[in-house]
């Protein structure tokens, strides 16, 4: 699940779904993984002019893109830009170019076969509570970190 490229979901159309500015790439995450939450600590850091916005995959909005994408939260976050989805290491790879840095030089990752980094993604996705824990919602965010997830 490199690209959803569905009708592109809009926030217009619930009014149940809190309102973001989706001309910015939203990054939703599983907001009891350990590791997703430490990834999203280090992205919100690294994203400096903070073009990143955040939604918890717990939360209302991440729920109904879950739902619209037809993606279950257990294999992947969701890379929602554009009207598209992206997850595995697809999503990671079209984050370098935003966060920027000395971290664009890990594009170099495109040279690997998408089956082999989404196989080492699905590896580590099934491993993730046992390897990294399981906490209460955005418990390993700071309060500002917090402030900065969209229905979180």
């Amino acid at each position: 699940m490199t690209r959803h490229s569905v009708q592109a979901f809009s926030w217009r159309e619930d009014p149940d779904v809190p309102a973001w500015d989706d001309s910015r790439p939203l990054f939703v995450f599983d907001g009891h993984c350990g590791l997703c939450s430490t990834g999203v600590r280090w992205l919100m850091a690294s994203d400096r002019r903070r073009r990143v916005l955040f939604a918890s995959a717990q939360g209302r909005l991440g729920s109904a893109l879950y739902r619209h994408y037809g993606v279950e939260v257990d294999t992947t976050y969701l890379l929602i830009e554009g009207g598209h989805c992206w997850g595995m290491s697809g999503g990671y790879l079209r984050l370098l170019p935003v966060v920027g840095g000395p971290w664009r030089m890990l594009e170099v990752g495109r040279l690997l076969p998408e089956s082999l980094r989404d196989a080492m993604y699905k590896l580590v996705a099934r491993n993730r509570y046992r390897w990294f824990g399981r906490h209460g919602h955005c418990a390993l965010l700071t309060p500002a970190q917090r402030e900065r997830v969209i229905d979180g």
